[in-house]
């Protein structure tokens, strides 16, 4: 009896002492890994020190709970029994990817393509059908699945931000919305002023007036990306389906990805009858509703653009 209670005891402090890792490390369980596969790839990262020994404490010690695939995060010295446990809680290592606002879905394509721990090939998605946000993921996914979540997000918060819409909007589908939203999206940074920058492209729409958005036209030409020089006369009066100072009407699709507040902003513009605005130097603009208002301001920018050496 004593020899049997010493062997359990030593079978115990085996199982709860200390592992060999000197250092943290990362361990990737495939999808659909028996516990024996499992304690084979954690014998190659150096956790454990015997597979075939830690499954057999496993079966004495760890209950019957299964295991979860992922990529976990393994402590130095981690025992088996705690590694055990992590597996059965499924505590994987989550990576997270940031989709910004306003970011065209090429340069989604690049970050994607670049994220560390995904696998397979997906093609350019469709403008404005991912939402901005930071979305986690685990090691061994797909990119495939990944964007899957991102347009899935925003095809749900469309969904729900359509439903509490405004009487009397200027869009009248969804569709228009994320158009009319990635305009305003590239129009301005600051937040408090998307409400007021999609009153003003909601009057233009209404009587017929053109957009004469910039980021309009610069779409075409780099897909989204920043030009990096100013905009060529012959790019104002180019013809295209997104050209905006060539034609009335909303361009042809989006030219970015909105986020939540440009959307809620189509949705649900300021009470204001402008129809212009010009930047004011601060990263903000002043609106005006006539144009005589708005060329004074136009004139008040210059000036200021002067006095800075701009012009």
């Amino acid at each position: 009896m004593l020899l049997i209670a010493a062997a359990g005891l030593g079978l115990l402090q085996l199982w709860a002492g200390s592992g060999p890792s000197r250092a943290n490390m990362s361990v990737l369980i495939p999808q659909g890994a028996t516990l024996s596969q499992a304690a084979t790839e954690l014998e190659k990262a150096g956790a454990i020190r015997s597979a075939r020994r830690f499954v057999l404490l496993s079966k004495l010690f760890g209950g019957g709970a299964p295991i979860k695939a992922g990529e976990y995060r393994l402590l130095a010295r981690e025992s088996q029994s705690d590694i055990l446990k992590d597996l059965q809680g499924g505590k994987t290592l989550q990576r997270k990817i940031t989709v910004a606002e306003g970011v065209p879905s090429i340069l989604v394509h690049e970050a994607l393509m670049k994220a560390d721990g995904l696998s397979g090939q997906i093609a350019v998605p469709a403008e404005g059908s991912v939402l901005p946000d930071t979305y986690a993921y685990n090691r061994g996914e797909t990119r495939a699945v990944v964007l899957a979540r991102m347009q899935k997000a925003m095809r749900d918060y469309l969904a729900s931000a359509w439903a509490r819409r405004k009487p009397g909007i200027a869009v009248s589908t969804p569709a228009e919305a994320v158009t009319l939203a990635s305009i305003v999206e590239k129009e301005t940074g600051k937040p408090e002023e998307r409400r007021m920058v999609a009153a003003v492209y909601a009057n233009r729409l209404r009587v017929g007036m053109m957009l004469q958005a910039d980021p309009t036209i610069i779409y075409p030409i780099t897909k989204g990306k920043p030009l990096g020089r100013r905009i060529l006369q012959s790019e104002l009066r180019a013809v295209n389906a997104y050209n905006t100072y060539a034609m009335t009407g909303l361009p042809a699709g989006p030219i970015a990805n909105p986020g939540r507040e440009s959307i809620d902003a189509v949705l649900d513009p300021a009470q204001s009858t402008a129809l212009y605005f010009v930047a004011k130097g601060d990263g903000g603009h002043v609106f005006a509703d006539t144009l005589e208002q708005h060329n004074a301001n136009v004139q008040k920018w210059y000036a200021l653009r002067r006095a800075r050496g701009e012009m």
